[in-house]
C-alpha cells in the first residue's frame, strides 16, 4: 500500500457534534473532500447536518473554492425511518449554517425532484444521496441525480450496509457498484461510493486508492477508516471527560460536595470505559495484521 496519511489522523475533530449514524464515516468524508477538492457539492437528505457540515468544514480547512447545497424538506412524514421531529431541527440547522458556512453553503428546503431543476447537467462534482432509504426511492433519486453528476464525479451512498426493515439502498448498490470505479467501507451502516465513468481522472493517494483494482489496498483502506472512526469516539469521549473534569473543579472551588461526588463517579466511569475502548481497539488492529495476506 503507497503510504498514505491522512489529514483527518492528523488532529481533525468535527465541529459539528450531533447524533448521527454518519459519525463513522466523518473521517473519510473529511478527508475525501479534502483530497478530491470538488467546486461543488449536493447532499441529498441532510436532516441534522452531521455529513454535510462535516463537508463544509472540509471546504474551509482545505482553502479551496466550492459551492455546497443541502436538499431537505426538514419535514417529518410517517415513516419507518425516523422518530418524529419538529420545526425546531431545521431552525437549528439554519442557525448553525449562518453562523459558520453562509459565504458557500446554501439551504434548499424542498423535495430533491425539485431541487434537480435547481441543476445543469454534469454540473455537480460531488453528490450524496442519503434519503428516503427504500430501493425504490434510493433508485429514483440515483436515476434522477445521475445526470446532474460531471464525468469523474463521485457520489456516495449511505446505508449500504443496512438490511433493517424496508431499507433497500444495499439492492441498489450491488445494482450499480460493477457498473462504475467503486469502493465500499462495510462498517457502521455503510458507505458506497462511485466513480462515475468519463472525466479526467485526478491522482491523488486516496482517489488512487479508492478506485484501483487492488483487493488487498481495498482491505488495508478499510481498516484505515475502521481505526478512524474509533478514534474519533476516543476523541469525542476525550473531550467529554475534560468538561467533566473543569465542572468538577469549579463545583469543588464553590464547596458543592454532592454534585463533586456525581462527577467524580462519572470521571471514573468515563476512565474506564475509555481504558475498555482502546484495549478493544488494540486487539482488533492485531487482528487485522494476522489477517492481512503476506507479502513475497
Amino acid at each position: 500500500m503507497p503510504i498514505y496519511f491522512p489529514r483527518s489522523l492528523k488532529g481533525f475533530l468535527p465541529r459539528r457534534k450531533v447524533f448521527s449514524t454518519w459519525y463513522d464515516h466523518l473521517s473519510f468524508g473529511y478527508d475525501l473532500v479534502g483530497a478530491f477538492q470538488p467546486s461543488s457539492i449536493v447532499e441529498l437528505g441532510t436532516f441534522t447536518g452531521q455529513s454535510y457540515f462535516t463537508f463544509c468544514q472540509s471546504v474551509l480547512d482545505h482553502e479551496f473554492s466550492c459551492r455546497c447545497y443541502a436538499v431537505d424538506t426538514w419535514a417529518w412524514t410517517p415513516d419507518y425511518h425516523m422518530d418524529p421531529y419538529d420545526e425546531s431541527v431545521y431552525s437549528e440547522v439554519k442557525d448553525y449554517n449562518d453562523s459558520n458556512y453562509s459565504t458557500f453553503s446554501t439551504l434548499m428546503r424542498m423535495e430533491f425532484e425539485e431541487a434537480a431543476e435547481s441543476f445543469s447537467d454534469a454540473s455537480i462534482d460531488l453528490l450524496h444521496i442519503d434519503g428516503h432509504h427504500t430501493y425504490e426511492a434510493a433508485r429514483g433519486d440515483y436515476e434522477t441525480w445521475l445526470p446532474k453528476v460531471a464525468p469523474g464525479g463521485i457520489i456516495l451512498f449511505h446505508d449500504t450496509c443496512a438490511r433493517v426493515k424496508d431499507y433497500g439502498v444495499w439492492r441498489l448498490w450491488s445494482e450499480i457498484r460493477k457498473q462504475h470505479p467503486s469502493f465500499e467501507f462495510k462498517h457502521g451502516f455503510g458507505l458506497g461510493v462511485i466513480r462515475k465513468q468519463g472525466g479526467e481522472r485526478r491522482s491523488q493517494p486516496l482517489l488512487d486508492l479508492l478506485f484501483d483494482d487492488n483487493e488487498e489496498r481495498h482491505h488495508q483502506l478499510r481498516n484505515l477508516y475502521v481505526y478512524a472512526s474509533h478514534l474519533q469516539t476516543l476523541e469525542g469521549r476525550n473531550r467529554v471527560y475534560e468538561n467533566v473534569q473543569n465542572r468538577l473543579a469549579k463545583e469543588k472551588a464553590t464547596g458543592g460536595s454532592q454534585l463533586h461526588d456525581e462527577m467524580k463517579k462519572e470521571i471514573l466511569d468515563l476512565k474506564s470505559t475509555q481504558s475498555d475502548e482502546f484495549e478493544r481497539i488494540k486487539a482488533e488492529i492485531l487482528e487485522a495484521r494476522k489477517r492481512q495476506p503476506k507479502r513475497n
